[in-house]
Order: C-alpha cells, then sequence, then structure tokens
C-alpha cells in the first residue's frame, strides 16, 4: 500500500499541532478528490502503527506512529485503543425533514401493500406532508438536531438533506430553512437538496401540468433566490414526474444554478439513468431497475450511482440494483441510507456496508470507498472530505474494530467509539459499567 505520510523532515524541534490520533491498528482511507470505480474502488490505503495530526480544522500529518511523534507535539492527543480509524462517512441521500413516522404502513406492507397502493390510498409521501404543514420551522429544526445527533453517534459527518414533504412554496422554504438553521448549529455538515419534485401535493392531484408550472415558475426560482439549496432533486416514475417533466425542472433547475440530482429507474424502468446522463447530473440514486444502457450512459456521463440496498429490503421488494456490475463495468458507485419515514427509517451507515457486501458482493474497501470519497464526489466534496489526507478537513471516526473487514463483516452493532469533526472531538461512546453504575 502507498505511504500517505508526508515526507520525513528532519527537526530538532517538534511541529506544534492541536490534536494527535495514536494507538490504531489500523488507519484505512481511499485518496484523491475523484470517485472511483472498477479496480480502484477497492484501492484503500491501510497504515498499521500510524498516527494522524491535526491543527484547527485540517489534517496536517498522517504516517508511521513513531515518526509522527518525534516530529510534532499536540495538545491533545487522542489513543484510538488498538481499533480502526477511517474517514467521517458521507450520506449521499437522506430525507430527514419531516415529523411523524409511519410504522403503520410498514406493517401494511408486512400484510402484503405495496408501496404504490399504500400511496395511491393517500398514504407514503403525502402522509408526510401533513405533519410538516402542520409544523412549525422551530419544530422541524429541533427533530433534525436530534437525528443529527444520531448521525453522528454512528459515524457520519457530512449528510445530504433533502425537504420535499411540504410541497407548497411556503413549506418547501420552511423545511429547507430549518435545514439552514440545523446546519448552522450542529457539527454535521448538512447539504441542502430541494426536492420540490417529490410528489403532487393533494391540491393538484388533478392538475399535474399546474404544479410543474409551479415549480418552475416560483418555487425553483424563490428557493435560488434565496440561496437555500445546492441541489434540486426530482422523483422520476411514472406514477409521479415522468421523463418530459422531470427534463423541464431539471433544465429550469440548471438555468438557476443548481446541481442535479435524480430519484430514478427505483420502481420501474423508465429511463431515469438516462436522463441523469443526459442532463450530466452530479447523481443517479436507486436504480434498482437500471438497464444496460443506463449504466452505460452513465458511465459514459460520470454520474455517480449512488445506491440504497436497505430500501428494497425495507419495502419488501425483489428487485435490486446491480451494484457489483455497475462497480465492475467501472461506475463509481456510492452508498447510501435513504432514511426516511416510509422507505427506509434507518440513519446507520455501518449497517449499509454491511448490506452493500451482503446484498452487492462489495469487499470491505469497496464499501468504505463508497460511503466515503465517491458519496463525497456525489456532493461536490470530493477535495475537502471522503478521505483521510493531508489538507483535507479532519473528519474522522475511531472505531473498536480490530481491522477494516469488519467493517462489513459486522451487523447490528455500532463500533463508534470517538467522532472528530473539523477537527474537533464531537462525541464519545459512553462505556458499559460491568460494575454498576455508582
Amino acid at each position: 500500500m502507498r505511504n500517505m505520510a508526508e515526507p520525513a523532515t528532519p527537526s530538532k524541534t517538534p511541529q506544534q499541532a492541536d490534536l494527535m490520533v495514536v494507538g490504531a491498528s489500523e488507519i484505512v482511507t481511499a485518496s484523491g478528490t475523484q470517485a472511483l470505480g472498477g479496480k480502484a474502488l477497492d484501492r484503500v490505503h491501510i497504515l498499521r502503527d500510524a498516527a494522524l495530526v491535526v491543527a484547527g480544522e485540517r489534517i496536517v500529518a498522517i504516517g508511521p506512529e513513531r515518526e509522527i511523534q518525534s516530529q510534532w507535539q499536540a495538545t491533545r492527543t487522542l489513543d484510538a485503543g488498538g481499533g480502526v480509524v477511517i474517514p467521517g462517512l458521507v450520506d449521499a441521500h437522506t430525507h430527514p425533514v419531516f415529523l411523524g413516522t409511519r410504522e403503520g404502513e410498514f406493517e401494511d406492507r408486512l400484510r402484503g401493500k405495496t408501496y404504490l397502493e399504500i400511496a395511491q390510498a393517500g398514504g407514503g409521501i403525502l402522509s408526510s406532508l401533513r405533519g410538516v404543514r402542520e409544523s412549525s420551522q422551530a419544530e422541524l429544526v429541533q427533530a433534525l438536531l436530534i437525528r443529527m445527533d444520531r448521525f453522528l453517534a454512528l459515524g457520519t459527518t457530512t449528510v445530504e438533506a433533502k425537504s420535499g414533504y411540504g410541497l407548497s412554496v411556503a413549506d418547501e422554504i420552511k423545511s429547507l430553512e430549518a435545514i439552514r438553521e440545523a446546519n448552522a448549529r450542529h457539527p454535521v455538515d448538512l447539504v441542502p437538496t430541494f426536492l420540490g419534485a417529490h410528489d403532487f401535493p393533494p391540491e393538484f392531484r388533478s392538475d399535474h401540468a399546474g404544479y410543474v408550472e409551479l415549480l418552475c415558475r416560483e418555487m425553483l426560482p424563490e428557493v435560488a433566490r434565496l440561496g437555500l439549496a445546492e441541489y434540486f432533486d426530482v422523483f422520476t416514475e411514472g406514477h409521479v414526474f415522468g421523463i418530459e417533466d422531470s427534463r423541464r425542472l431539471l433544465e429550469r433547475a440548471r438555468e438557476l444554478g443548481f446541481g442535479l440530482r435524480l430519484h430514478a429507474d427505483q420502481l420501474t424502468a423508465l429511463g431515469g439513468a438516462q436522463l441523469a446522463a443526459e442532463m450530466h447530473a452530479a447523481s443517479a440514486d436507486h436504480l434498482e431497475h437500471v438497464t444496460p444502457s443506463g449504466m452505460q450512459a452513465l458511465g459514459q456521463a460520470g454520474v455517480v450511482p449512488v445506491l440504497c440496498p436497505l430500501v428494497p429490503i425495507f419495502l419488501r421488494q425483489d428487485q435490486e440494483a446491480p451494484g457489483r456490475r455497475m462497480a465492475d463495468a467501472g461506475l463509481p458507485i456510492a452508498l447510501a441510507t435513504d432514511f426516511n419515514p416510509g422507505s427506509c427509517y434507518a440513519m446507520s451507515l455501518f449497517e449499509v456496508l454491511s448490506f452493500g457486501a451482503l446484498r452487492y458482493g462489495l469487499m470491505a474497501g469497496e464499501a468504505l470507498t463508497a460511503a466515503t470519497l465517491n458519496a463525497a464526489c456525489s456532493l461536490g466534496r470530493g477535495s475537502s472530505v471522503g478521505t483521510l489526507e493531508v489538507g483535507k478537513l479532519a473528519d474522522l471516526v475511531l472505531t473498536d474494530l480490530p481491522n477494516h473487514h469488519h467493517l462489513t463483516y459486522e451487523l447490528a452493532r455500532s463500533p463508534v467509539q470517538s467522532v472528530i469533526k473539523r477537527g474537533k472531538l464531537v462525541y464519545r461512546a459512553a462505556h458499559v459499567a460491568r460494575e454498576g453504575l455508582a
């Protein structure tokens, strides 16, 4: 493996830093600023008996522990306790702005109802719409802060956050302003995405063209004017926004300066992947029904496929994204939770890593790259997060895992011991008191 350390510079006086991480069995990371596919997806660097140094918000050195300790002095030293250190995880697809959960729909699916049947009966996205419309911004912010606490405790330091449960000018702006406020108040970095094209609200159920017009003429321009979102996303499916409506919305969003994302080919092979490629979107997400021609188009256009392996399980669907074939074809796949109240009420990217292995056949290094560097690149943050390299932000997770293979081998347990975000220790796990609590 390549040595990730800076060239050694003999010096009698150690350089000063803010934080040094020592005692890791392995420091494991991808490298670079571009999303990786093919054989490069598994090209992680494994540094044994290594240490990492932070000054301010950024990594300033990484390499053999003995060399690092001879060259640097830190105000604070954090012992990894023989565990694996990895980059902060990056979740590139979530829907965290909602009030109220949908466990009733979960049980409806257990009784045999499908996602579409529940949606057509007034459930699904529209049931979450009522919670957002009836809530205040302060209530949405409070719920977001609690959820970001949980993401952080699970090792996720960057989260793409979509609106999409308001579906009116006022309620979508309220949702995006809640994301902005939570972003300012919480260590987790939130990347805001405007998903006004998530479904048709009740007042437009018989006037789909009218809602598309509202999005183009009023909602998108207002969100752009207020600077509330970096990306625009559209749910491209036959029962919601078809190819032509999606293309019109994406073209309008691009005119207004938004980056583009798509829910593509999740429920049917509609051609969302080809549209994502045509529009040079940052990502095409889900892709359970993507065709070979769709995969080829994504690869040629450099679109990152964001896969959500927990969703078909949660929805009790047999069709899965062809993750292994995508990776082998050179596509730079990313992994995400799709955290939301209806189709995947799960926040743990560690769980996603394991199911990326079990469902797609990804090796531990491939899964880690997909949930760090590739996810960061899909969000336009590959130059600052997603790997542990000199000059990048010091977002890292200290685990109790003995080696990086356990990233995918272990299920249903969080291995997170500490989380450092932008150089600050922001989370430390509580330890079991075997002798009882005093």
